[in-house]
């Protein structure tokens, strides 16, 4: 059949479905030349597109990109010119390992990329390069995540200076492979419960590492099946005594021990290595067990920043009790959650771009004798997609900001900033990479059985993602810790203490969102009342302030029967309902924020369009908790609804400027049939969108 031809005869039903079937997939099969683009694969205009804004993709590239552009471009210029480097599909999980060791070499010996130098001088830096990296290759920018941020960074946050001269050069340049040895058998989120111990031999000036039981065994220990030559341990310090118990248990402290001859490689006596082997994804980084069996280490290999012991067993720390040095070596451990939420924000990314481009130009039915339409045109697929664009665009913003004040927490060290850093990271974290790995398969299934190839990388993402969701804080237990935190700020606020910045809201205005709505408000329906940030802001900390309230009143009540743990198990769920729905009002607020900021007019008004849909999806998702409560009416919930279509089938309108304004390499989405409306010849040649 000719490509050209139209199917002229409909005489039969049945036939002329057929034969249209048949030249489309003809099409398929039998393409134009590239110099002469399909009108069939030219992505159609929806009917209404005359409206749609015209946006500046520069100004809005400009926006987003940061500061940091120019180190992510010279890594992925690195890597693209170094075909030896690029992981290849299905590698084997051996090859994989040794891969991910030479890519991290070669960044840093080559490339001459230094990302130890930026972990606490230039966090925002730091991040940029790890996005950039796990980009490539998610194993990748993990195992350079193990080596900098958790060995080099326990070395840098928990050490002295005498540890940073010691081990600062060869954590940099690779010759110091380690590990961050925390999580044991039995015990992971409850750090406090780990069974490693660390007793103090005053005879040797030594300390003394032991792993008393299965249980202890350092688990999923990343680097350690393979590489590491050192491991910070976390262990309990055990001090003797002179009294009736001859110990004291001084609580969780960090050492530096090493577990492989830096020569040889070879194991060192004491230390018992075993290989974790064949994960779910991030295959590239070696997980190991550790065992020790009456490992000895200098005293000096005490990380002793918050706590030290002296020659003569004395143990002395500016910090009075073992939950306040607890809590001040897990402040200083954030730093994972927060490139654990940026990352996550960068494969939903990259993840959206190529589910929104292949939308664009896939086409699937249409009216009769009509071309087919983009997939994108269909509303289902909008509903999947956009407001995924529209969190995208929100999660950047937040992350952004949660670096930012990471960065000042650094600097200035302020208490209040650290107790504020702690319970937004474990927010965003948890709900950020939580969101994510939803949406990786949904990309997967609004690219149909395309987004099933392996070379697409939605499959890959999504293994080597997920447990993003455990890691640096099971995402349950990290949000248990933001209500945690915000009934503590609602305690203070009715006892008149100081609130943080994060929840100053429930200061300025907790009385007015725990007051009747007003019925006048409750009923106007006006899009530029809906779409007003204030509007938006109040419904979102309205929702906040009264699960805060309700919660609280019902754990006073249940306590009194259960018990203290027993009300917090009885209303858990509430409690992560609350956690989430601070949460969303904190991304809210920095999305608000970052459209007023922006310079460029045609990129504020793409901006605010977005941050409608976020705002007023997110509103219509939970419409019963406010029409419980009469904070919204009938007639306005079903305008919201109404918007809410609207704005989604307007950000349609632009999805392919707002998934440009992301800026992503092409290497990165790997999608060039979504990027250009060429033969679908090209889409067969690539395989790869």
């Amino acid at each position: 059949m000719n490509p050209n031809q139209t199917v002229e005869d409909e005489s039969h039903p049945y036939i002329t479905a057929a034969s249209r079937r048949i030249q489309c997939l003809s099409l398929h099969l039998t393409p134009l030349p590239p110099s002469q683009p399909s009108p069939q694969l030219n992505m159609l205009i929806c009917a209404k597109a005359a409206n749609k804004l015209e946006v500046d993709k520069v100004s809005l590239s400009t926006y987003m990109r940061g500061e940091n552009r120019d180190i992510q471009e010279k890594i992925i210029e690195f890597f693209e010119s170094r075909p030896d480097l690029q992981t290849p599909v299905g590698v084997p999980m051996n090859e994989h390992r040794e891969l991910c060791m030479r890519q991290l070499v070669a960044l840093v010996r080559e490339a001459k990329i230094k990302p130890f130098r930026y972990v606490v001088d230039d966090p925002a830096k730091y991040f940029a390069i790890t996005e950039a990296i796990g980009s490539i290759d998610v194993s990748l920018g993990i195992k350079l995540g193990v080596q900098f941020s958790l060995w080099g960074g326990s070395v840098l946050n928990l050490g002295t200076e005498k540890h940073r001269d010691k081990y600062f050069d060869g954590i940099d340049n690779l010759d110091y492979p380690g590990c961050f040895a925390m999580t044991e058998l039995h015990h992971g989120s409850n750090v406090q419960g780990l069974q490693t111990t660390a007793t103090f031999d005053p005879v040797t000036d030594e300390f003394i590492i032991d792993t008393p039981n299965d249980g202890a065994i350092k688990w999923w220990i990343g680097n350690a099946a393979v590489h590491g030559k050192f491991a910070t341990v976390f262990a309990k310090l055990i001090l003797p005594t002179h009294d009736s118990k001859k110990v004291s248990d001084m609580g969780v402290h960090a050492f530096i021990v090493p577990i492989r001859d830096l020569n040889t490689l070879q194991t060192l006596p004491g230390i018992e290595i075993h290989d974790c082997g064949h994960k779910v994804g991030l295959n590239g980084v070696d997980n190991g067990a550790l065992r020790f069996r009456s490992v000895r280490i200098p005293r000096d290999n005490l990380l002793n920043r918050f706590g030290d012991v002296s020659r003569d067993g004395k143990y002395t720390s500016s910090l009075p009790t073992i939950n306040k040095r607890f809590a001040a070596m897990l402040g200083e451990l954030v730093g994972g959650r927060v490139g654990l939420a940026y990352a996550s924000v960068g494969f939903l990314k990259i993840s959206v771009t190529i589910a929104v481009r292949y939308s664009l130009l896939r086409q699937q039915f249409g009216p009769p004798k009509q071309p087919e339409v983009s997939i994108l045109d269909y509303q289902s697929q909008q509903h999947k997609l956009m407001p995924m664009l529209a969190s995208s665009y929100a999660f950047h913003f937040a992350t952004h900001y949660l670096v930012q004040k990471y960065s000042e927490m650094k600097k200035m060290h302020d208490e209040q900033l650290v107790a504020d850093v702690h319970a937004l990271s474990a927010g965003l974290k948890a709900y950020v990479t939580s969101y994510t790995a939803k949406s990786l398969s949904t990309c997967r299934e609004a690219c149909g059985g395309h987004g099933y190839a392996a070379v697409n990388r939605f499959g890959s993402f999504r293994n080597d993602h997920d447990i993003f969701q455990t890691f640096e804080g099971d995402n349950t237990v990290l949000m248990q810790q933001v209500a945690a935190d915000l009934l503590k700020q609602y305690k203070d606020k009715f006892q008149g203490g100081t609130l943080s910045v994060t929840w100053n809201y429930l200061r300025e205005s907790m009385n007015t969102y725990l007051s009747q709505p007003n019925p006048i408000i409750a009923r106007w329906e006006s899009a530029d009342h809906l779409r007003d940030p204030k509007f938006q802001l109040d419904a979102f900390r309205y929702r906040t302030s009264r699960l805060l309230q309700s919660v609280a009143a019902r754990l006073r009540k249940h306590s009194k029967t259960l018990g203290s743990f027993g009300a917090w198990n009885r209303c858990l769920n509430h409690l992560l309902l609350l956690a989430e729905s601070h949460t969303e009002s904190v991304i809210l607020a920095k999305f608000i924020e970052a459209v007023h900021n922006c310079p460029d007019a045609s990129s504020r008004a793409a901006l605010k369009l977005v941050c409608d849909l976020y705002a007023l999806d997110h509103i219509w998702n939970d419409i019963g908790t406010y029409r419980n409560v009469d904070y919204v009416a009938p007639n306005k919930a079903k305008a919201i609804h109404k918007l809410t279509e609207y704005l989604c089938f307007q950000v349609r309108n632009i999805a392919g400027e707002l998934v440009d304004g992301f800026d992503l390499p092409a290497s990165v989405t790997r999608a060039p049939i979504a990027m250009q409306s060429e033969a679908y010849a090209q889409y067969t040649h690539h395989i790869g969108f």
